[in-house]
């Protein structure tokens, strides 16, 4: 079996991919949000006088960090109607990936939190601010830029993991070059398209965080 590469095939079917990634960063964007919201609640609740609630958060994360990301997809969108949760594959898989990688997001937070220096938390101590104040006004802000690069990592690992969700019939890219694959029968050029499609996404977005993160830094004078 020789190289065949078909022009005509690949202009033909280059649209339908196009539109397919809009799907997959749509996914990725919206699981990323959702990510970096719970990630921040899981990092809080790991740090209150309860023990109770510090130990579940503690197993949860881990449990979700030692699972594969597919079983979770299939654990949402499959099992989750037998508890109620009745969701589509969309929404199934949004929530999956921002609930998996939340996890991970968590662990970045943990790391920037604790790495505001004790005199802050005693300051704020001493003038007498509430928890509140002390976390959104003081200690959150000088956390974030040391999380960056964490954050950055995970916002292009979660785009490469989106097509997981073809598993459960989520049109992003990958479920689309196999449905041109399985209907024409080619498969090099639809999997070829959507490995530069890939490359030209993640590898400028790489590059943009890292130029976002020395600008943060910078403006802060942590560099």
């Amino acid at each position: 079996m020789g190289f065949n590469w078909n022009w005509e095939f690949t202009w033909e079917i280059l649209p339908k991919l196009m539109h397919a990634t809009l799907n997959t960063l749509m996914a990725a964007g919206f699981g990323y949000a959702i990510a970096v919201v719970l990630g921040m609640v899981f990092a809080l609740a790991q740090r209150t006088p309860y023990w109770v609630l510090t130990k579940v958060v503690r197993e949860f994360i881990e449990f979700i960090r030692s699972t594969p990301l597919i079983l979770q997809i299939f654990f949402v969108y499959y099992v989750g109607p037998q508890f109620g949760l009745k969701l589509g594959p969309w929404t199934a898989g949004m929530i999956a990936i921002g609930l998996h990688y939340s996890a991970y997001l968590s662990e970045v937070y943990r790391g920037g939190l604790d790495a505001v220096p004790k005199g802050q938390w005693e300051a704020c101590t001493a003038l007498n601010m509430s928890t509140r104040d002390t976390y959104w006004r003081i200690v959150i802000p000088q956390a974030i830029p040391p999380a960056l690069a964490g954050m950055g990592n995970y916002l292009v690992g979660i785009f490469k993991d989106t097509p997981m969700l073809s598993v459960i019939g989520v049109a992003e890219l990958m479920h689309t070059a196999n449905a041109i694959g399985s209907s024409s029968y080619r498969y090099l050029e639809p999997y070829t398209l959507v490995g530069i499609i890939f490359l030209a996404i993640s590898l400028p977005t790489a590059a943009l965080i890292r130029v976002f993160e020395d600008r943060v830094r910078r403006k802060l004078g942590l560099k």
